[in-house]
């Protein structure tokens, strides 16, 4: 039974996959997918029903559902090239799929199964399809926090050397932009300085970038920043200390990952490696002992 879910899930996996990630790729409206050729034909006819459900579905959803789903793809980086209604439209043919593949393959290899037991089965398969989209967005979100994070140490070093060397913030903040490492914080950080230039106040441009982030690091960053110059205290020494605190942060993240890791190991273990383990060892023991009291 649990391989039947997952093959289904893998199926509508399949089948979504192509219309997903060109989806990602060519922006919210999807106009190239519809000239596209090749690979990315495979998932075209998906397209209308993915729009209707997406129109059908998303109105029913509540205002609080509809928030965190964009903030989601705001914290991911997706929100020019992915839309939340998109993404309910998505979700809606992944569960229609996935139960629909259950019933398929269980008219073929389970017949006569009981009715009750399909029914729940179908429903388990729908969700856990439909799950996925949502799955794979909260992983973006999360390497794309990651990834800031190991950024953040680095941008702030080069930061402090250009305050120290005599440039405001705003400079200092443009100098890191240009030159640092290429990646979502260096393209968070050229927004806010966008924002900056189209008239927004430093406040403002810095506590949206740490709003659109969600990162803590840089949510403390901004924090300290604003007090900073709240105070009247010099951003130099607050922007060193940021920056230490981060790499120590960042350390103490791998050692608890070092930490965590042979727990993490423990099941492997137990279900794959000793079982394997324990019959090489003991094959021969059990035949000897069927041959000598067989």
């Amino acid at each position: 039974m649990v391989a039947a879910l997952v093959s289904v899930c893998a199926i509508a996996r399949l089948l979504l996959g192509p219309v997903w990630h060109r989806q990602s790729e060519t922006g919210a409206t999807g106009k190239r997918f519809s000239q596209g050729s090749g690979g990315h034909r495979r998932g075209r006819w998906l397209l209308p029903w993915i729009h209707t459900c997406s129109r059908v579905v998303y109105p029913l959803l509540s205002w609080q559902s509809r928030r965190r789903l964009a903030r989601l793809l705001l914290r991911a980086g997706l929100q020019d090239r992915i839309d939340a209604e998109w993404l309910v439209g998505v979700q809606c043919m992944a569960g229609f799929l996935g139960g629909a593949g259950y019933v398929w393959l269980a008219c073929l290899l389970w017949p006569g199964l009981e009715t009750a037991m399909h029914v729940v089965l179908a429903v388990l398969a729908a969700l856990l399809a439909a799950a996925y989209p949502w799955l794979w967005l909260r992983d973006q979100v999360v390497r794309r926090q990651r990834l800031m994070a190991r950024q953040l140490p680095f941008m702030l070093d080069m930061t402090v050397l250009c305050v120290t060397a005599g440039l405001n913030l705003a400079g200092a903040l443009q100098q890191a932009a240009q030159r640092g490492l290429a990646g979502p914080l260096k393209e968070e950080l050229k927004h806010a300085l966008g924002d900056m230039r189209a008239g927004m106040s430093r406040q403002q441009a810095l506590q949206a970038m740490a709003d659109r982030t969600g990162t803590p690091g840089i949510q403390a960053l901004v924090a300290a920043l604003l007090q900073a110059e709240t105070m009247g205290s010099g951003l130099g020494p607050v922007l060193e200390a940021q920056a230490t605190q981060r790499r120590q942060e960042r350390f103490l993240a791998a050692e608890q990952q070092a930490l965590e890791a042979p727990v993490k190991m423990l099941l492997p273990l137990v279900l794959c490696i000793f079982p394997c383990t324990f019959l090489v060892l003991g094959f021969p023991v059990a035949v000897r002992l069927m041959q000598a009291y067989g």
